[in-house]
């Protein structure tokens, strides 16, 4: 997809222009208004020739009068063609973006979470907002140029040749010296155009990081070096942007100058075979007004070699994105509930720029309803357990068994509706407090949203806000303190009644009061449910039914609390060490 050959443009080109064969009607509307639209041109020049020679010369009365009419309703006809064209070419590009952005949605959807991993949030937004935008310059602003602007000058061209072939070869001289100028500057501008995109991610992924922790460059004054992040980005979109225009203003002005010049030769031997009467004043008058009409198009179809590589260079963003695998799914068999025993074999688990496994021979057998609690220090590999449940992440090696049947046996869809999680960075959308307590299932009636409201420990303050249940909560609940948002992503878990929770660190960040709240919430959460809980804080864990500790992916300690602290081992020392801080905080 990288190749700037003519080839691979025309690849590029190909597949794009695959995805308005749903508009094939639509699309040959748009080509015919082009054809008669530039065909009107070199009828233009052609009706010179009668309106010199009979109007003037001969001065035939018939002939003044039919030919400014014809001039006229060819105008008209041009007119309505131009409408036409534009009309139609402007809503198939709106489709063709609609129905890119529709596809690489979807395929944000499907993607593995490794991939977002590995992309910076701001190329990916980039590539959807931008991109896909660019991909309309090669689709249609190209195809107007290039058609319309083509038969243009086949109709000039066909006409200087009717007219006098001998001068309309000088023309022909300059041709491949034009084609080789754009195909040169063709390389450059694509080049330039990839990088152009690079930065515009960046910019945006720098816009976003200061939006989403505004608060943290206040505090921590952060202004100046959010700053120059930015304009680093910026200068380089600038400095492309200039490169750009650059490349193709000199292409333009050389092609222009070789035009030219073939044009003043072009007169010189027009005027000598006229003053030795080979040639009529209307035929030089029609054959200078198609040189002239010939150059407007042609420095047309000469400066679209800038939009065509920038539009192909943004195909090429899209398009990689688009052919990006989704996440695996090769399971055939589905579960309608399942009973929540969970089997973990030998697992073991490298991230792909990992130096070591994250975790290392992990095997663990997990009863229906019980509650495991993973405990460690950081990089132990509790989380990297987490993700592996719910197919986040595949093993590398060892399997992972629910009720019996292998995680990769199931579908992905069957796999995760057994699974609700609860995470310490909850994620809210800026929509309806009852939203999203029913996302996922918007059938839900209001009296189930109100009664996991309760169980959540939720109801009251939602219930004080300004439209209860139909409040807006802003961008990720940002109108909500973390103790509401945590309550709300309980709420909807309960509502989801799964068999299988995780909870990561879902009390970690809240203040005494919040946490003894959404602790209560949690216990009611965790009834009759297979539970896998990862938690810093040892206190919120006691009750727990087997407390697993780790360290470097691997099992070090497993028992209850009280038998852990009885062994006086790894997480004896961990709760000390949390309860002795807890009880100096200064």
């Amino acid at each position: 997809m990288t190749d700037p050959s003519t080839d691979g443009s025309w690849a590029l080109y190909k597949r794009l222009l695959g995805y308005l064969r749903q508009d094939w009607r639509v699309f040959i509307v748009t080509i015919v208004a082009m054809i008669i639209a530039s065909a009107t041109e070199p009828l233009f020049a052609s009706l010179m020739k009668p309106l010199i020679d009979g109007g003037f010369v001969e001065r035939d009365p018939q002939t003044l009068i039919w030919t400014p009419l014809a001039i006229v309703g060819l105008f008209a006809l041009r007119g309505l063609a131009s409408f036409t064209n534009d009309y139609t070419s402007t809503w198939l590009s709106g489709r063709l973006v609609m129905r890119l952005r529709e596809l690489m949605f979807v395929k944000l959807m499907q993607l593995p979470v490794s991939y977002f991993d590995g992309n910076s949030s701001g190329r990916v937004i980039s590539r959807v907002t931008n991109d896909v935008t660019m991909v309309t310059d090669a689709g249609f602003s190209v195809i107007t140029v290039v058609v319309r602007d083509g038969i243009t000058l086949i109709g000039l061209l066909a006409l200087l040749l009717w007219t006098d072939w001998q001068l309309t070869l000088i023309c022909l001289i300059m041709v491949p010296v034009v084609g080789v100028g754009i195909r040169v500057v063709g390389k450059r501008l694509r080049k330039l155009s990839r990088k152009n995109q690079q930065h515009m991610g960046e910019m945006t992924q720098v816009l976003g990081e200061t939006v989403d922790g505004q608060r943290v460059i206040k505090v921590y004054g952060g202004h100046e070096h959010e700053t120059r992040r930015f304009m680093v980005s910026a200068n380089g979109i600038r400095q492309n942007s200039v490169k750009q225009i650059a490349a193709s203003s000199m292409n333009t002005a050389a092609t222009q100058l070789i035009v030219s010049v073939a044009l003043a030769i072009i007169i010189y031997f027009a005027g000598v075979r006229a003053s030795h009467g080979g040639f009529s004043a209307g035929d030089f008058m029609s054959f200078l007004t198609a040189m002239i009409m010939l150059f407007t198009p042609l420095k047309r179809i000469t400066g679209v070699s800038q939009t065509l590589q920038r539009g192909l260079a943004a195909a090429e963003s899209v398009f990689t994105l688009l052919d990006v695998p989704g996440e695996r799914d090769s399971g055939t068999r589905t579960l309608e509930r399942a009973h929540g025993k969970l089997e973990f074999d030998r697992v073991t688990f490298r991230y792909p720029e990992g130096e070591r496994d994250a975790v290392n021979g992990f095997s663990l057998d997990v009863s229906p309803g019980e509650t495991i609690a993973l405990v460690g220090s950081s990089g132990s590999g509790k989380t990297t357990i987490a993700n592996l449940v719910p197919r986040f992440y595949s093993p590398t090696s060892g399997e992972i068994r629910l009720d019996g049947i292998p995680l990769d046996a199931l579908t992905l869809h069957s796999l995760r509706s057994q699974i609700a999680m609860v995470n310490q960075d909850v994620v809210l959308f800026n929509d309806t407090v009852a939203a999203n307590i029913a996302y996922g299932d918007s059938q839900a009636s209001r009296e189930r949203i109100i009664a996991a409201a309760r169980a959540a420990n939720a109801h009251e303050f939602i219930e004080a806000m300004p439209d209860g249940y139909d409040t807006r909560i802003g961008e990720n609940g940002l109108k909500l303190s973390g103790g509401q948002r945590q309550r709300l992503a309980i709420a909807r878990a309960i509502l989801k009644d799964a068999p299988i929770l995780i909870l990561d660190e879902a009390t970690s960040a809240l203040d005494t009061q919040s946490e003894r709240l959404v602790q209560g919430a949690l216990e009611q959460l965790m009834l009759n449910r297979t539970t896998l809980v990862i938690a810093h804080r040892l206190s919120t864990i006691e009750k727990a039914d087997r407390i697993i500790v780790m360290r470097d992916g691997l099992i070090v300690e497993t028992g209850t609390h009280a038998e852990l602290l009885a062994h006086d081992g790894v997480y004896a020392g961990l709760y000390r060490m949390q309860f002795s801080a807890a009880a100096n905080p200064n």
